[in-house]
């Protein structure tokens, strides 16, 4: 209205006469009584979801068992205790589905919506937060060789719900020999009572994320102050031993610089078929580097680079592995300072000797997808908005929402062989406008219920 106003005192404006002279609160007045002429609006106290979505996704991760499992995993509370570790995973997932974004959001927001999920009764914030707390471990702090304090928090019984959980949904299987495994490490922002600067100039979190085709299966916290390649060989044993008590076996093991450590080669060596990690420059691979005569012009993607293999020791041992090279002109024609010529050089690590150069690259190159999975994870479930100001609490708090993560994958594969307007690839966001939001409103027939859905969408067909 007050838009309105400004635009009815321009010179020129049609109804400029009507409200020549009146002041400001008398032309709010009038245009409410003209808009108020042009719409009826009414009221109805009828119980209408606007998340009707809401119901057949509880319905499909409960009839896979998904809530029974976790209490199995992680035991029962106190025995006063009103709700269970199920109800904390379940508020959690079904209020990311609804678009939440904090626990606050059930309390504030969404107890209403959620209330007519059959069977679930919703815990406050305060519940939700509480139970967080319980399934928290103790934070170890290591006290470096150049007297630095490491803090790490492991949290083993979390994490083998997450892997137990994909087994159970059949994402993965014991039967299966190809696994591609990745790790990585990647920093949160976060301004946290015990959080520490980073060389990323941020206060924050340090986590190692593992994960087996884009789906996280070890999540281990550690400090913002420690450098990733600090005790990752442990970080990696316990990882592969998780996966080992499921019967999970890795084929492919994929990571980056951080993890070209003369203690990690070893673990992953024994703890996967292949693996290819990107090297780190020095000058004596540079030499070795100078010496080749012979480079294969190949395209990946849309670039063309030139290939090479050699065999070089690293670290200063005896024993060699090879070395994939590919290198690309600089589109400044800057000089090389190890090299003396104008190509980018990157070389990977890898003991594959079936591979041809180029598939070796394209095959490491993919671990891309992966990374895009710390996008997913920050922005959709919430790893960017930890609730809590100590280490050890928030690991609990990101595995979790990596649990809920997995299973909205679970739900959407499964969804969208059944509705064509639901497709795999949807985001969360793309997931709540074109499934979640929808009217509905439960039904009493006979001696049951009815879920009455306003929408011509065929949502009944996810059952058949």
């Amino acid at each position: 209205l007050k838009s309105a106003s400004k635009n009815v005192k321009k010179s020129g404006s049609p109804v400029k006469k009507e409200f020549q002279g009146l002041p400001d609160k008398k032309i709010f007045t009038c245009l409410g009584e003209k808009f108020h002429s042009m719409f009826k609006v009414s009221y109805s106290t009828s119980t209408i979801n606007s998340f009707g979505g809401i119901n057949f996704a509880d319905s499909l991760i409960g009839n896979a068992s998904v809530y029974k499992t976790i209490d199995q995993m992680l035991g029962n509370r106190d025995v006063k205790a009103q709700y269970t570790y199920s109800d904390l995973f379940r508020s959690y997932f079904l209020l990311t589905l609804c678009g939440g974004e904090c626990a606050e959001d059930i309390t504030e927001h969404l107890r209403r919506e959620l209330s007519r999920v059959k069977g679930f009764d919703v815990c406050s914030a305060d519940t939700l937060l509480r139970m967080q707390k319980e399934l928290a471990t103790e934070k170890e702090t290591i006290v470096s060789e150049t007297n630095i304090e490491h803090d790490f928090n492991i949290n083993l019984p979390m994490n083998r719900l997450m892997i137990k959980l994909l087994v159970q949904t059949g994402v993965l299987s014991p039967e299966q020999k190809d696994y591609i495994f990745d790790y990585d490490n990647q920093f949160i922002p976060a301004e946290k009572y015990d959080s520490k600067r980073s060389y990323k100039h941020a206060e924050g979190y340090f986590p190692g994320i593992a994960s087996i085709n884009s789906y996280p299966v070890y999540i281990e916290n550690r400090n913002g102050n420690s450098n990733v390649k600090y005790k990752q060989a442990e970080t990696l044993k316990r990882a592969y031993g998780v996966l080992a008590e499921f019967g999970i076996k890795v084929k492919h093991s994929r990571m980056d610089c951080g993890s070209f450590d003369k203690t990690v080669i070893p673990v992953v060596e024994a703890n996967s078929t292949y693996f290819y990690i990107r090297a780190q420059r020095c000058e004596n691979l540079y030499d070795q580097i100078g010496e080749i005569s012979r480079w294969e012009t190949v395209t990946i993607g849309m670039k063309d680079y030139e290939v090479a293999s050699i065999e070089y020791a690293p670290f200063g041992g005896e024993k060699t592995y090879r070395y994939v090279i590919a290198r690309e002109k600089n589109s400044d024609g800057q000089g090389n300072l190890f090299t003396g010529d104008d190509f980018t050089y990157r070389a990977i690590m890898t003991n594959n000797e079936e591979m041809s150069d180029k598939e070796v690259v394209e095959f490491y190159n993919d671990r891309g997808e992966s990374e895009r999975l710390f996008d997913e994870m920050n922005n959709d479930f919430l790893w960017k908005k930890m609730p809590f100001s100590f280490l050890h609490e928030n690991t609990v708090f990101l595995v979790m929402m990596a649990i809920c993560r997995n299973l909205y994958h679970f739900l959407i594969e499964f969804i969208s062989r059944k509705l064509d307007f639901i497709k795999p690839n949807f985001r969360l966001k793309k997931f709540i406008f074109r499934f979640m939001v929808v009217p509905s409103k439960w039904i009493k027939q006979g001696r049951g219920y009815v879920l009455k859905l306003f929408t011509t969408k065929k949502y009944h067909l996810v059952f058949e």
